[in-house]
């Protein structure tokens, strides 16, 4: 779905800053229109209806709210309010035009129907999980997300995005956290109002080629999250993406299942120690749901693991790597898994 959005400012210098970093961003959400003088404002206003206008002082005491959405105030601290644009919602001017976006994705997501739009993509996508803890099932999931992230196709890399669901959050290990909290998606989910995907958009963070969303706020925040919340989240993010690499808790509960049975590609992620083994064992040979996944299952022998008589289909063995810096780490386990999967 693409929002149309009006930018009517007579900062000429900025408008045009503006409407090119999103065209060339952000055009497959923001479908811009740019006013500089009032004249060409009564012109547009008199042939389009527009969901979001970001209005600098003067235009916003000659708009008419009727046609639009959300009005948004630009605004900087050495303006003065009137009376008809203190009662907008307001925006800093002065930042980085990419929040300027996620501002406008997020507060729009909030005050917008869920519209269904079959254009939207869906991604593949890749359940990381393990049976055991301690096993590097996070530093997997994050080196096959760059190993995909990197893949070339037709000369443009795939967009990834990489969810993390486990009870407590390895996040800050591995990205620079600079955005929202997943908590204010899990907020969204329970009042069941708003658009979740744009919501999302906006509030994503990037590093390294892949878009995550940053840790919740407490531990009591992942813990509530309905089977269904779990569903719906899923199914927002993969429509964000080319794949969707989703990192599990150890437990095997009703959520994990969910996902199990969404998922594409299932990586159960073990090592050498004789308690991961033990426990891998037990899941294959004991738990009903392997049965009902297997097909779709490959093991990730990680750090040296050998495995005998494989369960499944396929078996990716990576090598004991250590490092101190989990960045470099995950570089290096990229390359093994871009060799093994044929991403190269």
């Amino acid at each position: 779905m693409k929002i149309k959005l009006l930018i009517a400012t007579a900062d000429e210098v900025y408008a045009k800053l503006l409407s090119d970093n999103i065209s060339e961003h952000h055009s497959d959400t923001l479908d811009v229109s740019v006013c500089c003088t009032l004249e060409r404002l009564n012109e547009t206003e008199a042939t389009k209806n527009y969901e979001v206008a970001l209005l600098d002082t003067k235009f916003s005491e000659h708009i008419n709210t009727d046609r639009i959405h959300l009005p948004i105030l630009l605004w900087s601290e050495n303006e003065t309010s009137t009376e008809q644009s203190g009662t907008f919602e307001k925006i800093n001017k002065y930042q980085r035009i990419s929040s300027v976006v996620a501002t406008i994705l997020e507060r729009y997501a909030k005050i917008s129907a869920v519209k269904s739009n079959t254009e939207l993509r869906q991604a593949n996508i890749s359940a990381v999980w393990s049976p055991a803890g301690g096993v590097g099932k996070t530093s997997v999931a994050i080196a096959y997300a760059l190993s995909y992230s990197s893949k070339d196709s037709i000369s443009k890399e795939k967009e990834v995005f990489y969810l993390n669901l486990e009870n407590f959050s390895s996040i800050p290990g591995y990205f620079t956290e600079n955005g929202r909290s997943i908590s204010s998606v899990f907020e969204m989910l329970e009042s069941t109002e708003g658009n979740v995907e744009m919501f999302i958009q906006g509030i994503s963070s990037h590093d390294k080629n892949i878009t995550f969303l940053s840790s919740p706020d407490n531990y009591d925040d992942m813990c509530i999250l309905s089977n269904e919340n779990v569903k719906e989240l899923v199914s927002s993010c993969a429509k964000l993406a080319d794949e969707l690499i989703i990192d599990l808790s150890c437990a095997c509960d009703i959520r994990v299942k969910e996902i199990f049975e969404m998922a594409n590609k299932i990586f159960i992620v073990t090592d050498k120690t004789s308690t991961a083994g033990i426990k891998l064992t037990q899941f294959m040979t004991q738990n009903n749901v392997f049965e009902l996944i297997k097909d779709k299952v490959t093991i990730v022998a990680n750090k040296d693991a050998v495995i005998d008589e494989p369960k499944c289909g396929s078996v990716i063995s990576l090598p004991y790597l250590q490092a101190v810096d989990t960045c470099a780490l995950c570089t290096s386990l990229s390359e093994y898994f871009s060799k093994e999967l044929d991403l190269v």
